[in-house]
């Protein structure tokens, strides 16, 4: 009587089980890779989004050369709910670069027509006449020239710690950081800084510059003995670039963007240089525009604070577009 009572409940749970329903998984969301001919050569893109029918969120990585695909997920799990997110390594960066060199040399137009081209594609393939355009640090570079050439393509731009003034902001950091060595009786850094020539024309001014800004905010790998060769082979390939980019100065070349922008910078770390954007954001004409401090966080924002960042184009950027 016992082993029938077993097997009945065994059968029974098995009826259960058969009874349930399915959960299909959702035929609108989307999590793929591609790869694209842009700019004559194959460049790779990542999309997600749990429904393929929200909006188109592009971002534009820094660096240049700093692929944000590695670590997207963790500040874009919520951005995923309500965009199609879209990450893109550019030519000489991150999977693009393991599927092949740039032909051409590389240049700040260069990279605007890429970043041109694939908005284009975007548009096509997934049938929408506007996206949002995100961009961090270098990628302003592309970010600001879409939104001024092409305004009509952009529900809106969003550009975290933009270039604005890049010379005006070696100065300020420049100062930050000899009197901060000086403060410390930090002889090593007095030492390397005071090799440093401004504006940075040669390539021991932008890695002494930068190794020290990155000790004085406390990013332990540039004691480490392999920051400067690592660093050396970042300027082999992008200084030259680099070099000729920062001369632009927005206060001068963009005073009116025709869509609407909204600025996002850290000033945790307390530079003076963080507010070239405040005056810049003050400045511009633009339609709609806003800007967001973020108090915890310096460069990279969504790094230190990720769930603001997703709250802010969230709450804030997402519901102005459709008003």
């Amino acid at each position: 009587m016992r082993k029938l009572i077993t097997i009945f409940i065994f059968i029974s749970s098995i009826a259960i089980v058969k009874a349930r329903p399915l959960q299909k998984e959702n035929p609108a969301k989307i999590d793929t890779t591609e790869v694209l001919k842009i700019g004559g050569i194959k460049q790779f893109i990542k999309v997600q989004g749990a429904d393929q029918t929200k909006p188109l969120l592009l971002f534009l990585h820094g660096g240049p050369g700093s692929s944000l695909i590695p670590v997207a997920d963790t500040f874009t799990a919520q951005l995923k709910q309500h965009f199609v997110v879209v990450q893109w390594d550019q030519r000489e960066t991150g999977e693009t670069l393991k599927l092949n060199h740039s032909p051409e040399e590389l240049s700040l137009g260069l990279f605007q027509r890429d970043t041109e081209e694939l908005i284009q594609y975007l548009l096509q393939k997934f049938n929408r006449k506007k996206l949002f355009l995100v961009s961090h640090s270098f990628g302003s570079m592309l970010g600001f020239n879409i939104a001024d050439k092409h305004p009509e393509l952009l529900y809106a731009y969003i550009p975290i710690s933009g270039i604005v003034d890049q010379r005006k902001s070696e100065r300020l950091t420049m100062e930050l950081l000899n009197k901060w060595a000086r403060a410390t009786n930090n002889d090593t850094a007095i030492k390397e800084l005071a090799l440093v020539k401004l504006p940075f024309e040669k390539e021991e001014d932008l890695f002494y510059s930068q190794k020290w800004l990155f000790i004085h905010n406390g990013v332990d790998f540039a004691k480490e003995p392999g920051f400067k060769t690592k660093y050396q082979e970042w300027l082999g390939v992008w200084f030259p670039m680099w070099k000729q980019s920062v001369r632009n100065n927005l206060f001068k070349s963009l005073p009116v963007l025709n869509c609407p922008v909204y600025f996002i910078e850290g000033n945790g770390d307390k530079q003076e240089s963080h507010y070239i954007v405040a005056d810049y954001y003050k400045f511009l004409k633009a339609p709609k525009k806003a800007l967001f401090w973020f108090e915890k966080s310096g460069h990279t924002v969504f790094n230190s604070e990720p769930e603001k960042l997703q709250q802010v184009i969230i709450e804030k950027i997402l519901p102005e577009a459709f008003q």
